[in-house]
């Protein structure tokens, strides 16, 4: 890498470290840190007191940054956590010619889409592998953990204990480069909804609100509403969503009304751990989705 390279870096970690954001050394060409491990680790410097990990030393400083940066091109990582944000990372299928998986951006604005929101402008950056990265303001007081798949497939998302390469980085698969949006935006409440802890829930027998319908809806109802109750971890949503969708002609035919469909996924989709905003946008868009394509009571 050439002395010009290096300034280019360098300037990108005073950019961010003057955004308030606290960043700290890559190892160059990649995104790995290059900070020492506790293993090698002198306990000397800034590990006098014990050994300090990377989101512990990142850093605001010019001067500390200065002195880091002069001594090699090292690429830039952001300690999300003590910047105080919240990063949604729209990945691409590990497999570019693959046509069934969807991309990280498409599940996201899809997910949007259900939430009846628009797809967030903020400040925006494309990663070296074609992916892109959202940067939002974390709410005051949330400490966020990192999740991945949490949000919709192919979307990962990095607050505490978690890190982004900034912008002005470049790696030999491609470079690390600002999109759009001058400066991130607040999370949003329903985004914060779905990635806050879900409380733990005391085990028992689920309980699903009073059902109004027919015989074989109600049966439908609360066979599909006992297998959101036993899907395993990582396949409630998409279990949610299919049982859900196939309710949906129930309601369709008028014989099941839609409140109470709602009513009780919702219960049985709460009672395995996903938020309410989770329940809430993955069972409109499944009925909705079932309404608009079921057939005849006379054809099914």
């Amino acid at each position: 890498m050439t002395q010009d390279t290096q300034s280019a870096l360098l300037h990108a970690a005073l950019d961010a470290a003057e955004r308030g954001w606290h960043v700290f050394p890559l190892r160059p060409g990649t995104k790995r840190p290059a900070l020492h491990g506790e293993k090698t680790c002198t306990r000397t410097g800034p590990c006098a007191g014990g050994h300090r990990k990377w989101q512990e030393r990142a850093t605001t400083d010019p001067d500390r940054i200065r002195a880091a940066w002069s001594r090699a091109p090292f690429n830039v990582g952001i300690a999300t956590g003590p910047s105080r944000l919240v990063v949604v990372d729209l990945d691409v299928p590990k497999d570019k010619g693959s046509s069934d998986a969807p991309c990280g951006a498409a599940t996201f604005a899809a997910l949007c889409e259900r939430a009846g929101h628009p797809v967030p402008a903020t400040y925006r950056t494309r990663t070296a592998s074609g992916g892109e990265h959202l940067y939002f303001i974390a709410p005051d007081g949330a400490r966020l953990a990192n999740t991945a798949g949490t949000v919709a497939d192919s979307v990962d998302t990095r607050a505490w204990g978690g890190y982004v390469v900034a912008a002005g980085s470049t790696t030999p698969g491609g470079d690390y480069e600002t999109l759009c949006g001058s400066v991130p935006v607040a999370l949003p409440g329903w985004l914060h909804s779905i990635l806050h802890p879900a409380p733990v829930r005391p085990v028992g027998p689920l309980r699903l609100p009073a059902v109004d319908g027919s015989r074989a809806a109600v049966a439908a109802l609360e066979a599909e509403c006992a297998i959101v109750a036993g899907a395993p971890d990582g396949l409630r949503n998409v279990t949610l969503n299919r049982c859900a969708f196939k309710v949906g002609r129930f309601v369709a035919w008028g014989d099941l009304p839609r409140q109470m469909a709602e009513e009780a996924f919702q219960a049985a989709g709460e009672a395995v751990g996903l938020t309410a905003a989770e329940c809430r946008t993955t069972i409109r868009s499944a009925l909705d989705s079932s309404q608009r394509t079921a057939r005849p009571r006379e054809a099914a």
